[in-house]
């Protein structure tokens, strides 16, 4: 009599336990249904990525790693040929320019500038991202009696603003508007050009008008390249 109690809880708490799994799993289905993704997880439209920033560089380690993370479909390739978009570097500049001076025609501040230019185009070299400038900047103060520490500060500060670049630069490439452009590239024929409209998709951000730009307009300078 024991044994078939025991059977019998058993059965029940099988039951209990396929019942969870089946609810999971219908709920799994459903945010899948409703376009649910992970936190962080933006898949882009394209498989195969070929870039010219350089690998061996913190900036172009750091950008591969975020762009995996956040589209894992997506590898790079070395050969442009082989690649079904292209994330081509323009420019990719660090400067520094005096802001204060004190009384005594001592540097009292710096501004620190970084600036990316990029652009985006699909295996036939159509733009589906047009040339898109990226800008930050950084305040920091100037010691000229501690100028080995200042100079690690400023270094760490510009590995900082790099990560900040590094993260913007994939918001820009997992934009919608830019998602659809290469999508409607990619139904097109080699010679075709991507219909033009009012607002071209992915349209240059300006410091205006992206929110998320922390570069500001400054009076005209001469700016220090930095090394």
């Amino acid at each position: 009599m024991h044994s078939r109690s025991a059977a019998a809880g058993f059965q029940r708490i099988t039951a209990q336990q396929w019942l969870r799994v089946s609810v999971c799993i219908t709920l799994c289905v459903l945010l899948v249904a409703c376009g649910f993704r992970l936190k962080g997880v933006v898949p882009l439209p394209f498989n195969t990525l070929y870039t010219n920033i350089p690998e061996n560089s913190s900036f172009g380690a750091s950008l591969r790693r975020a762009i995996t993370a956040s589209s894992p479909n997506t590898r790079f390739v070395n050969n442009p040929q082989d690649a079904e978009a292209r994330l081509i570097q323009i420019a990719n500049q660090q400067t520094r320019r005096e802001l204060s001076i004190d009384a005594e025609g001592q540097v009292e501040e710096y501004e620190l500038n970084l600036e990316f230019v990029f652009q985006l185009t699909d295996a036939n070299g159509r733009v589906v991202l047009p040339t898109t400038s990226l800008r930050a900047f950084r305040e920091v103060p100037y010691d000229p009696d501690d100028t080995q520490a200042i100079q690690s500060e400023i270094n760490m500060i510009f590995e900082d603003m790099q990560q900040g670049m590094v993260a913007r630069v994939v918001r820009h490439l997992s934009a919608p508007d830019v998602i659809e452009a290469f999508q409607e590239a990619h139904t097109l024929g080699p010679s075709d050009e991507i219909p033009e409209t009012t607002e071209p998709p992915g349209a240059p951000y300006t410091p205006e008008n992206d929110p998320t730009n922390d570069w500001q307009a400054s009076p005209l300078d001469a700016t220090l390249p930095f090394r």
